[in-house]
């Protein structure tokens, strides 16, 4: 009775396993192997169960990576079935380690895509809640809505890595980012419409303050953003009540801040000497403001009115301050013939020495208003050159005032000369009727103005009324009978010769 044994199995054996049965079988099939039937079993029984062991592990092997092939796959497709090893079906037919080579490659591929999924699942879940952080949203609720396995963050390897989850989450974070770009748009428009108004009515700054928060997200970017709560919804829903009650303050503020910019613009006509008509022009402003005119406009023109004061009022502060100089060396000049008018100046008394030095200081003053008077007509002129417009002060063009005042000067200041010769005249005739008739006026004096030269009543008398010089009337009236006694065509004449007629 012969045996015949088949080693040709799916299971791949190992090189002494596989040389021990071919030796059996050769032994078998020639005859060599001697023994009885059962003394032949028995040697090839343990290589059968050896065998048998190995397949068995084998099938194991196949089953534990079927497994978590079945459940990989299970989870890419988003079944939430839980894969257990009863559930596979190892196939018998090739248990090769050829076969088990290439399931075991199959398998860390999907591991591999596995943990590419995670990465991106945690990426997403990163990603949506730095923008609910932003935004004060629900970062749970959001998770457990696209897949409850999300919330669970005990076991990473729970999460969802399906198609489906993957796609949830790619919607969820660009939704998120569209409403965070909303949101940021929203409150900087908000926040830029709270700078205008509080430039436009001038809110004080620990009101701004309040909205430190808003108006600082103006100039950022999208990607900026990050601090907890800056895009909250209660962030904006404030930011809209705040530039509702601005607006409700904005028209009353506004008509207060027009008439602020006239006083100011009225303020700087003031102080560089230009005129304006206060009034006409408040009237004007009134009118413009009931008849519905844009209220910002208005005061947005009363800010380019004041700037451009500005600007002339200082383009005129150089001739001004030569104004200045011309002007108090006017004064002084007027002092000055107010003071010489007075006969006691040197007599002593209280603050005799301060006149003094101020008539000292005043003289030299006088005797520098021609050329202030010309270096400041240079300034006009070449004021009035550049800018094509004549130079007012007082309403005046002051070129024009200044004309008027060199020629009364020079009017004053020859009638100041003729008064001199009309002095001069004078006290020569006193002298020489003295002379003649010098014992008779001794006895009958002729009055205070024939008094010797040279007494306080003759220097009184002879003084000019002002320092440019009275008229010739009051120079008469306050030289007595002598002023009336000199004839118009009096020739000084020898003292012999008068004898000798």
């Amino acid at each position: 009775m012969s045996i015949t044994v088949s080693v040709s199995s799916p299971l791949s054996l190992s090189k002494s396993a596989t040389t021990t049965c071919s030796s059996l079988l050769q032994e078998l099939q020639s005859g060599k192997m001697k023994g009885t039937l059962k003394q032949k079993l028995a040697v090839i029984d343990p290589v059968l169960k050896d065998i048998r062991t190995k397949k068995h592990e084998r099938i194991k092997e196949f089953l534990n990576i079927e497994t978590q092939i079945a459940a990989i796959c299970a989870e890419i497709a988003g079944n939430d079935t839980v894969i257990s090893p009863t559930d596979i079906q190892v196939s018998e037919q090739d248990l090769t380690a050829k076969r088990l080579g290439e399931l075991k490659s199959h398998l860390q591929e999907l591991q591999s895509e596995k943990n590419l999924r995670l990465q991106r699942v945690n990426s997403y879940m990163s990603a949506i809640h730095d923008l609910t952080v932003v935004m004060s949203l629900d970062f749970k609720n959001i998770i457990a809505n696209i897949n409850p396995s999300l919330a669970n963050h005990l076991n990473v390897q729970s999460k969802s890595i399906s198609n489906e989850t993957l796609a949830s989450l790619t919607s969820e974070v660009n939704s998120l980012k569209q409403l965070k770009q909303q949101r940021l748009e929203r409150l900087q428009d908000l926040g830029s419409s709270l700078i205008e108004l509080w430039n436009l009515m001038d809110m004080p700054m620990e009101e701004q303050l309040r909205f430190n928060h808003v108006t600082s997200l103006v100039s950022s970017s999208i990607d900026e953003i990050t601090r907890q709560g800056s895009l909250a919804i209660h962030i904006v829903e404030q930011a809209e009540v705040e530039v509702e009650r601005l607006n409700a303050l904005k028209t009353s503020k506004l008509r207060e801040l027009i008439f602020k910019r006239q006083n100011e613009l009225e303020e700087i006509y003031r102080n560089v000497h230009m005129d304006v008509d206060s009034e006409t022009a408040r009237q004007i402003l009134i009118q413009l403001m009931e008849s519905g005119s844009d209220l910002s406009n208005l005061l947005s023109s009363m800010d380019d009115q004041v700037v451009k004061a500005k600007e002339q009022a200082s383009s005129r502060k150089e001739v001004l301050d030569k104004v200045e100089k011309w002007k108090h060396a006017s004064q002084e000049e007027s002092w000055l013939d107010e003071y010489e008018k007075d006969d006691n100046r040197y007599s002593a008394g209280k603050g005799v020495h301060i006149n003094l030095k101020r008539a000292e200081k005043a003289r030299i003053l006088v005797s520098k208003i021609p050329s202030l008077v010309e270096n400041l007509t240079a300034k006009i002129k070449a004021w009035e050159k550049e800018r094509g417009m004549p130079f007012l002060y007082h309403k005046a063009p002051l070129l024009h005032t200044l004309e008027e005042y060199i020629i009364s000067r020079q009017e004053k200041q020859e009638e100041k000369r003729r008064s001199r010769e009309q002095k001069r005249l004078q006290d020569q005739f006193a002298v020489e009727q003295e002379t003649i008739y010098g014992s008779k006026s001794a006895k009958k004096p002729l009055g205070n103005a024939n008094t010797v030269p040279g007494t306080p009543n003759s220097r009184r008398m002879s003084t000019p009324s002002g320092r440019y010089g009275a008229s010739i009337g009051k120079e008469k009236r306050g030289s007595g009978h002598v002023g009336a006694a000199i004839p118009v065509n009096y020739v000084s004449l020898a003292k012999d010769d008068q004898k000798c007629g």
